[in-house]
């Protein structure tokens, strides 16, 4: 690693609007030297390009760089925001814990950037000791930095993987998103297995899942 003045931790989210499947904040570590190779890899923000393309970058980024995954399952994930009754907060204890793994791993960046989702206390409410040392940064399109896009990348293809395993243990295919064809997945998980086992595939905050029910 370079110096810690040339290293940061980018910081993303994948699946926060995805009924089905898990919340999934992944941290990459990136210096000047790895953030060049990254660019010139191709790595940019997950959203526009194809999980295809994803699969192949992820397996790169990990072996390139310190990161840190955290991954929310819907069981989980319900029973954490029962309690917080606020997406942002939930948010911002993943990115923490994203960030302190990283840093507990020997990434010696002295600064952290994410995306803008709310106030950024969510986030350093929740950081202990280690995170409390760096500074943090929150940026609209942060995405734009290439820490922050392999971070997108990492989070996307672990979500991706969950979704599909969380297919299998359903027996059906659980689209990403929420769409119609999300509505008529759960509609007929509610039908094969009844309407508690929403909680252990879909975030049963969302409003689909109200439509579901009362349908």
């Amino acid at each position: 690693m370079t110096p810690a003045e040339d290293c940061w931790i980018g910081v993303d989210e994948s699946g926060k609007g995805d009924y089905f499947g898990p919340l999934v904040i992944a941290a990459v570590c990136v210096d000047t030297h790895v953030a060049q190779l990254l660019r010139g890899s191709g790595v940019r923000d997950s959203k526009t390009l194809s999980d295809r393309t994803i699969a192949g970058l992820a397996p790169d980024i990990t072996g390139l760089c310190r990161t840190s995954v955290v991954a929310i399952g819907p069981a989980k994930y319900n029973e954490i925001y029962g309690k917080l009754k606020n997406l942002n907060k939930l948010l911002g204890w993943g990115h923490a814990r994203a960030i302190e793994n990283v840093l507990e791993a020997g990434c010696p960046a002295t600064m952290a950037l994410s995306d803008q989702f709310g106030d950024e206390r969510f986030i350093k409410d929740a950081l202990m000791k280690k995170g409390r040392s760096i500074r943090l940064e929150q940026r609209h399109r942060a995405e734009e930095d290439v820490a922050v896009a392999a971070a997108s990348i990492v989070a996307r293809w672990e979500f991706v993987r969950r979704l599909e395993r969380l297919s299998g243990e359903a027996g059906i295919t659980l689209p990403n998103g929420a769409s119609a064809l999300v509505e008529a997945a759960a509609k007929r998980l509610v039908r094969d297995r009844g309407s508690d086992a929403l909680s252990a595939f879909a975030k049963v905050h969302f409003k689909t899942t109200a439509k579901i029910l009362a349908g």
